[in-house]
């Protein structure tokens, strides 16, 4: 492997470079309003990144199982409120006469969204569905002797109907392609300790959780802005400030806008127009604190939100080594949610996003939300054994499909998996709170 560690040493350098060079934040979201939305950001490849390119496998090697966490694709706001309150706030204006031209366009699009809204909340999008088919598709087109003849996949999902859809869809996607893979499913709470919101029944994650949004609204309270943005909506200043939540109503509609993206029958719609570039690199570094405080691995959270998914990568360490033990081809394939994606990826320490600080002024500089959990963002730890003889089983980790880098030595992306998953559970095994 020293050839190919030479090659990767110098790409390594090529890469420092560029990265260098690269965007900031700031230029990011405003060159590209979709990536402001956060956690609603549609899933960027191929649509705003080519698809990334894989380094081989080392020579005599091949991968034969991956472990994957994979996020819901593309969904419709969680809750009906969040596209009927704006609405109602805009009635109330335009029940007064103080909407402006802007406003009365605002509040005809509003409702085109609403009404199509309509008991949908949380469903899995058109958009959503395609972005599993095709996540799907590469998983084969990459790692074809994961997805040969005769390979074992088991999928599972969170008891969400958008999680089993987004399954479903994957599943669907990989039977086309290879029907004789063996491919089981499920959806069940017996499951639900690992597979999605480990901290429900967690009390002091809940109590921090609980702390940190509490944080975050303070925040957002102190430092949105929405004067000029109610000024093209309303007429009458004094009812906008006495009348109107003026910050919910901006960040509602800031939310809807980023929302879009994710349904190709609002493709004519944009409603980015009706902020500054300024307002909106200003909200979604606001909610990328949101994200930090809530669920990554913050100081100001103990750095123990990470934990809450330990009982998940305790899943992800046992299921692979029963593949290693028993010669096994195939995937352990999990769909779940944002909220247990990201902790996992700290608790994982993959990339930097695992960063901590407690100076929110500059977190965005580096930790951005849209480049760890768009919508059907997914980790896949695959391994690799040798072709024929003995030697080490390696593994490597892929973020969104990218190559990620791990806490322990590798060469390239690749590690012994002896190597990680010693510090795996070690790491799980420190003495410490975060099992009360």
């Amino acid at each position: 492997m020293k050839k190919l560690f030479s090659i990767l040493t110098l790409v390594g350098f090529v890469t420092a470079f560029v990265t260098m060079h690269a965007a900031t934040p700031q230029e990011e979201v405003t060159s590209n309003y979709n990536r402001s939305a956060s956690n609603h950001y549609a899933y960027p490849i191929p649509a705003d990144m080519p698809v990334p390119e894989l380094t081989p496998a080392p020579p005599g090697y091949e991968p034969f199982y991956m472990s994957h966490y994979g996020r819901h694709g593309s969904r419709w706001l969680s809750k009906s409120m969040y596209y009927e309150r704006p609405v109602r706030q805009l009635e109330r204006a335009d029940s007064a006469g103080v909407l402006t031209l802007q406003g009365r366009r605002l509040l005809r699009s509003l409702r085109q969204v609403s009404d199509a809204a309509y008991q949908r909340a949380g469903d899995l999008s058109d958009v959503g569905a395609d972005q599993h088919q095709a996540i799907a598709s590469r998983m084969v087109d990459n790692f074809p002797t994961i997805f040969a003849d005769g390979a074992t996949i088991d999928a599972r999902s969170t008891v969400v109907i958008r999680c089993i859809l987004s399954m479903q869809n994957e599943t669907m996607t990989l039977r086309a392609r290879n029907p004789r893979m063996h491919i089981t499913t499920d959806a069940s709470y017996h499951d639900m300790y690992y597979m999605g919101w480990g901290y429900g029944e967690d009390t002091l994650a809940n109590h921090i959780h609980d702390h940190m949004k509490h944080i975050s609204d303070s925040i957002y309270a102190a430092e949105l802005r929405p004067e000029r943005f109610l000024q093209t909506l309303i007429s009458d200043s004094a009812f906008a400030a006495t009348e109107l939540d003026g910050q919910r109503l901006m960040r509602d509609v800031f939310d809807i806008a980023g929302s879009l993206q994710g349904h190709y029958q609002f493709d004519y719609l944009n409603l980015f127009y009706l902020f500054t570039n300024d307002e909106i690199f200003g909200l979604w570094r606001l909610k990328n604190i949101y994200w930090y405080l809530n669920w990554a691995n913050c100081p100001m959270n103990g750095n123990r939100m990470p934990f809450i998914e330990r009982a998940l990568l305790h899943d992800m360490i046992d299921k692979a080594d029963d593949a290693i033990n028993h010669g096994t081809v195939g995937a352990s394939l999990r769909f779940g949610h944002e909220t247990c994606l990201l902790p996992l990826a700290c608790l994982m320490e993959l990339d930097n996003v695992n960063y901590s600080t407690d100076d929110l002024s500059t977190l965005h500089l580096y930790w951005q939300d849209y480049n760890i959990f768009p919508k059907a963002c997914n980790v896949q730890m695959v391994l690799y054994r040798p072709v024929s003889g003995d030697g080490d089983i390696l593994v490597k980790v892929l973020l969104n499909e990218h190559e990620a880098t791990l806490p322990v030595a590798t060469e390239g992306p690749y590690a012994r998996w002896s190597d990680l998953k010693a510090y795996y559970e070690a790491k799980l095994a420190t003495p410490t709170n975060w099992n009360n």
